[in-house]
């Protein structure tokens, strides 16, 4: 979506020229993979009984596994939940990825920024900034408003997404 997809570009370029190393772990993000990442997590993290799970039209998954009997298997059931959490890397998420966000319409980003002391990073307007303090990672306040000026906004919701930006801050 642009113009949001240009101005990460941007950003970006301006971190790594300023000797940055950014990795990007997830961009747009279609409905159905936030229905199969929202309620894997949700059972895993919070105990969501796979029973209760409602459909979602186009995705062909069964929650609650069963057993050869025909009997709800809650373990079986939980390992294919942990199987989706670990396939999306998403051991270490301390909130649950949104059924609807700004992923699902192309206004999102998640990435892992870190540098080694100084940062000299330029804002959309050319300046430069040096970046001392800490910690040297995205969840930098001074680099929150860097990006912000590239029109990247640092997650601003409840809990914690550390590797999410986008276009509102949500």
């Amino acid at each position: 979506m642009e113009p949001f997809r240009a101005n990460v570009t941007s950003f970006i370029a301006a971190l790594r020229a300023a000797g940055a190393s950014v990795t990007v772990s997830a961009t747009y993000r279609p409905p159905q993979r936030a229905y199969l990442m929202h309620w894997s997590w949700m059972i895993v993290n919070i105990g969501i009984d796979p029973r209760t799970i409602p459909k979602m039209a186009g995705v062909n998954i069964r929650w609650d596994h069963v057993d050869a009997a025909g009997v709800y298997a809650a373990a079986d059931s939980l390992a294919g939940a942990q199987g989706m959490v670990d396939g999306y890397d998403m051991q270490n998420l301390m909130t649950a990825p949104a059924l609807n966000s700004r992923h699902t319409v192309g206004a999102a980003i998640d990435m892992s920024i870190s540098w080694v002391d100084t940062l000299p990073v330029k804002d959309a307007g050319g300046n430069t900034e040096n970046i001392t303090s800490q910690p040297r990672n995205g969840m930098n306040v001074r680099l929150a408003a860097i990006g912000a000026s590239y029109g990247v906004i640092k997650y601003n919701g409840s809990g914690t997404d550390r590797p999410h930006w986008s276009d509102t801050g949500r």
